[in-house]
């Protein structure tokens, strides 16, 4: 077993190293791109925060907003598990490893955004369990850690283990996977209530301070996640040899339909509540949709939310338009735009504007943030290359030790 593990590894690296010319470019794109993020980090590091446009008013700002969208896509990926283990529905269990590889890459991103937010970078070691001092269990940022790492490693066994059993070519053992890919469910629905609870505990920032906000997230979670992998399966359908069915893409479909109308009915009585009662704390809300002292920079983005996030639930709630795949694919780009900006422009920004002092500081990304990000997108994006590269071969079956044995003997 020892031997198959290491013929497994060294097969993997192989495999991402071979590969078209498409592949190759690819690669070097998201290469440059983490170069050029690499190099912004580098200032960033040299000059300090100042670096960004965030400021004692507005002291998170876009690291943090792609953070809290990217947890949400990680949670996402139990729309798959759910289906296919509780209700044991095959078209969609083919597919969820895939979902659990997209969760992989997208905690690395989180933690990678959580690092260069950091103003002492030095000092990360802190955070990192059993090392430094998380002051467990009275921190919610010790718990985010905590669960972002454990749902981290969950996935990541999983994928492995499945990998490594198609590639010995031996069923997996169920008693084994199981368990894990069921508690993977309430681990999914953790990592991005425990970071919800990191703005909801913040007692002074009332636009946070609600006790909905774990679900608004739990509910645009189910929606941006699955968005992006529905896309992703039509690209996978289209440049490799696995076979996605269609019955699976529309089912996912179908259940963001449910995910999204929820979304929008929390956002609804959120706003209802704020600007019906008319209380001080209005002016967050305020803020956001309406300006405020000739204030309106959030204006655009937070009605361009709104109405993607109606439009693109129209289209998935209506069987024809849900199994049309133009329309399907306008759907999925119109909530991913509405999620990405509500839980960035749209959530960020008006906690913390205005400040205690009542004054508006207007932030907005520098271009060393924006080329940070770049690069933290493109470690994910290569994570996700990398693995798909890998294991494809696996899942179809071309690349197993059964057949490295034959053409070795061959040889």
């Amino acid at each position: 077993m020892p031997s198959d593990f290491w013929q497994f590894i060294s097969g993997t690296l192989r495999l991402i190293t071979k590969g078209n010319r498409a592949y190759y470019a690819w690669v070097g794109f998201l290469l440059l791109l983490i170069a050029i993020g690499a190099a912004a980090y580098v200032r960033q590091l040299n000059d300090g925060l100042i670096a960004t446009r965030m400021r004692d008013q507005v002291s998170w700002g876009f690291y943090i907003g792609n953070f809290t969208f990217l947890v949400g896509v990680a949670a996402a990926a139990i729309m798959l598990v759910i289906p296919a283990y509780i209700y044991d529905w095959e078209p969609i269990k083919e597919i969820t490893i895939l979902g659990e590889m997209l969760a992989i890459s997208a905690l690395i991103m989180c933690l990678g955004f959580v690092m260069v937010d950091i103003g002492r970078p030095d000092r990360f070691w802190h955070i990192i369990p059993l090392v430094g001092r998380l002051n467990w269990p009275q921190s919610m940022l010790a718990w985010d850690v905590i669960v972002l790492n454990l749902y981290l490693l969950l996935n990541w066994f999983v994928v492995t283990y499945l990998l490594f059993c198609a590639y010995t070519e031996r069923h997996y053992v169920k008693k084994l996977v199981l368990p894990l890919v069921l508690l993977s469910i309430p681990m999914a629905v953790s990592i991005h209530t425990v970071t919800a609870y990191l703005y909801n505990g913040l007692a002074a920032r009332p636009f946070w301070n609600s006790a909905i906000l774990a679900p608004r997230f739990l509910a645009s979670a189910f929606c941006s996640g699955p968005a992006i992998l529905l896309i992703l399966l039509q690209v996978l359908r289209r440049t490799t040899r696995l076979k996605i069915k269609d019955e699976a893409i529309f089912k996912i479909a179908e259940l963001m339909a449910y995910t999204m109308g929820f979304n929008l009915f929390l956002t609804a009585a959120e706003a209802f509540k704020e600007l019906y009662s008319g209380t001080e704390h209005m002016v967050y809300f305020q803020y956001l949709l309406f300006g405020l002292k000739g204030h309106n920079t959030l204006v655009p983005y937070a009605w361009a939310s709104i109405l993607f996030g109606l439009a693109a639930f129209i289209l998935f709630l209506v069987p024809r338009t849900r199994t049309n795949w133009v329309t399907l694919n306008i759907g999925c780009v119109l909530i991913y735009a509405s999620v990405y900006i509500e839980k960035g422009m749209g959530l960020i920004i008006p906690g913390l504007t205005p400040d205690a002092l009542g004054e508006i500081y207007v932030y907005s990304p520098s271009s060393t943030e924006i080329a940070v990000a770049a690069g933290i997108f493109a470690i994910g994006f290569l994570v996700f290359t990398l693995m798909l590269k890998a294991a494809v071969p696996m899942m179809l079956g071309e690349f197993t030790i059964n057949r490295r044995r034959r053409r070795a003997g061959a040889s």
